[in-house]
């Protein structure tokens, strides 16, 4: 009880937020609230609102989200990914919802360090920048340098954060609950699992060290590419709390005046903006999952350097192989294999019909596949593929959706370095390497061959198993293999032990 009063003493001063910022309307008109709820709405909008005509809506919710703090900046990025969910123009929105909040003192960050690191300021870092030059929702950076004369960045952890999260996660977790039970077919867009999501990405968030071993692993992915660099972490220096990180000395890759400047071409530098994206994705199936402008640098000799790690998408080989696959097929009107890899991969239940999965999909390819490939959204083909969704009962697969958000930002960059940016031909190097060494023959052969070894490794317990009596209950004196191996058991696994070796050793020679 006291639970639920503490949600809905939160509830009110989030509804009074939202009605300052005339953001109501949004919830009113969008969600399938019962009459006394709108009514409810309409009344706080009478009594706390103002009204903001002059913004959009997604606009102003993601005012009323930037004064509501931490947490629901993170939903509103969460959601962002979500236009099955808020709609395109929403999602849009609140995807340009960044840093929204000031910086905190530099005392503090410096007590923080210290703390955190162990030893005095002075001890660790030759000097200490105090004007961060970044202050985001969750942390805050200022620019050191250390004592053995290494030029770092240091990521300070707001305080409070931890609390402000925990507290309304809680919140977040309860509504979606609620919303499950209460609202008819809802379950399927799962909100329950975009909570998750949120929380597991808070978490990395929360804690600089699963950050730091995030830019670490991707570091070690792309180790002597001639794409991307990955700043190194210094580890000495990092804690919980505090992380310490190789200074990069790129241009903001927003700044296409100073590319220029540079002698670099926006265009090579739009290109390799894709090829890094999709080397993540389909080679590595380890990827950085926020991409914006923000966060992505130019070098001088125009490689991209990647900061900020603390949202991280991964791909099993099951996905990369549907992604790879479901591109293809809509890339080349072969709308019969765009369905059924979604059938194949278990995205949609397998008593819908193909047939008519494969009609939709033609009504949305069918728009794109005479036009010049520059003129091809990626972004709008994946948000069109979520929109049939519902109709086939399809779930919503949270992965999948981090990697939409991710290639629609990654599309969005590219295309501010380079309107006429051929997405598919920038990929096309990638994708074709990837395809041939994961779905050609030779790929189906290895696998194959890979979970043979593994059943080898296996047999010993195989064995075992086999050679056990059939029935737990039977007493030793009345069963007669108890005394002794059954013979034909035994015969069994050495047939498949000889059997597994063969196939084994002609797939691999």
């Amino acid at each position: 009880m006291l639970t639920d009063l503490r949600h809905l003493l939160r509830l009110f001063a989030i509804g009074r937020c939202l009605a300052r910022h005339d953001a109501l309307g949004i919830l009113q008109r969008d969600l399938p609230l019962p009459a006394a709820a709108r009514t409810g709405l309409g009344l706080f909008q009478a009594l706390f609102g103002r009204r903001r005509r002059n913004l959009r809506e997604g606009e102003r919710l993601a005012a009323a989200f930037g004064e509501l703090g931490p947490s629901f900046i993170k939903l509103g990025q969460v959601l962002s990914v979500r236009p099955d969910l808020v709609g395109e123009a929403l999602a849009a929105d609140l995807g340009q919802l960044r840093d929204r909040l000031p910086p905190f003192a530099a005392a503090t960050a410096r007590s923080i360090v210290a703390a955190e690191l162990g030893r005095p300021l002075d001890e660790i870092y030759a000097s200490f920048d105090d004007t961060p030059v970044a202050a985001a929702s969750v942390a805050q950076v200022h620019f050191a340098e250390t004592t053995d004369g290494q030029l770092v960045a240091v990521k300070v952890l707001r305080p409070g954060v931890a609390d402000a999260f925990a507290r309304d996660l809680e919140l977040f977790a309860w509504l979606a609950e609620a919303a499950e039970r209460q609202v008819a077919g809802l379950d399927r867009l799962r909100p329950r699992d975009v909570v998750a999501s949120l929380r597991a990405w808070v978490a990395i968030e929360l804690d600089l060290r699963l950050e730091a071993a995030a830019a670490s692993e991707l570091r070690d992915n792309f180790r002597d590419d001639e794409d991307v660099i990955v700043p190194a972490i210094d580890w000495q220096r990092t804690a919980r709390r505090a992380m310490t990180v190789q200074r990069i000395a790129g241009i903001p890759i927003e700044d296409r005046g100073a590319i220029i400047a540079a002698g670099l071409d926006p265009a090579a530098v739009a290109d390799r903006v894709i090829r890094v994206f999709l080397k993540q994705a389909l080679r590595d199936g380890y990827f950085h999952a926020d991409m914006h402008h923000g966060n992505l640098f130019v070098a001088a000799d125009g490689r991209l350097e990647l900061v900020d790690f603390g949202i991280m998408g991964r791909l099993d080989m099951k996905t990369r192989r549907f992604m790879a696959e479901m591109l293809g097929a809509f890339l080349t009107g072969n709308w019969r294999r765009a369905a059924e890899v979604h059938f194949e991969a278990g995205y949609v239940p397998a008593d819908r019909d193909v047939d008519a999965f494969a009609q939709a999909c033609r009504s949305i390819g069918e728009p794109i596949l005479g036009r010049p490939v520059d003129e091809i959204s990626i972004g709008r083909l994946l948000a069109q593929l979520f929109q049939i969704t519902e109709t086939f009962g399809m779930q919503t697969q949270t992965h999948l959706l981090l990697l939409q958000k991710t290639m629609v930002t990654v599309e969005g960059v590219a295309r501010s370095l380079d309107p006429n940016i051929n997405f598919w031909e920038a990929a096309r190097p990638v994708i074709e390497d990837w395809a041939r060494d994961n779905l050609g023959p030779e790929a189906l052969l290895r696998d194959a061959a890979g979970s043979l070894l593994r059943i080898l490794r296996r047999l010993p317990e195989i064995a075992e198993r086999l050679e056990k009596p059939a029935g737990d209950g039977i007493s030793p004196a009345a069963s007669p293999t108890a005394r002794g191996r059954d013979p034909i058991r035994v015969l069994q696994t050495a047939l498949l032990a000889a059997i597994t070796g063969l196939l084994a050793t002609l797939l691999l020679h």
